[in-house]
C-alpha cells in the first residue's frame, strides 16, 4: 500500500501557508513546508533540512522579537524575492531580502540576507 501523495501547491500556496504558520510561531509546523533537504542560508551561515530551516527561522525571530514587519514579494515562475523591514523598540532593520526556491509545492532552497540595527531615535 502505497501512501497518498499530497497535492502539488504553487509557490503562492506555499508561501501563504507560509506565511499563515510564521505568524503562529510554530516552527514545527513551519517547517513542514521546506523538502527535507531544503538549504538554509543566512548571515550566520548555513543550515541543512527541517532541523536547519527551524534553527535559522528561529534565531531571526529571536533577534527580532515582536517586530512590526513589512513585506514586498516578487514572484517570478518558482522563485519567490521577498524584500521587508522590521521594527522593534530597540532594533530596526530596514534591507531585508530573502529568496525562496520552490520545487514540487516545497521550499527547497531560502537565502536570508538582513543587517539589524539599533533603533535611531
Amino acid at each position: 500500500m502505497t501512501a497518498p501523495r499530497r497535492p502539488v501547491r504553487t509557490p503562492r500556496e506555499v508561501f501563504a501557508d507560509h506565511g499563515a504558520r510564521l505568524g503562529s510561531g510554530d516552527l514545527d509546523a513551519l517547517s513542514l513546508n521546506y523538502a527535507e533537504d531544503a538549504v538554509f542560508v543566512t548571515p550566520h551561515g548555513v543550515l541543512t533540512g527541517r532541523e536547519g530551516v527551524k534553527q535559522g527561522i528561529g534565531r531571526l525571530l529571536a533577534d527580532l522579537p515582536d517586530a512590526e514587519w513589512q513585506l514586498r514579494e516578487r514572484f517570478a515562475g518558482d522563485v519567490l524575492f521577498l524584500e521587508w523591514t522590521a521594527t522593534t523598540p530597540t532594533h530596526e532593520v530596514l534591507d531585508g531580502v530573502d529568496t525562496f526556491v520552490f520545487r514540487d509545492g516545497l521550499i527547497t532552497a531560502q537565502t536570508v540576507r538582513y543587517t539589524l540595527a539599533p533603533r535611531t531615535r
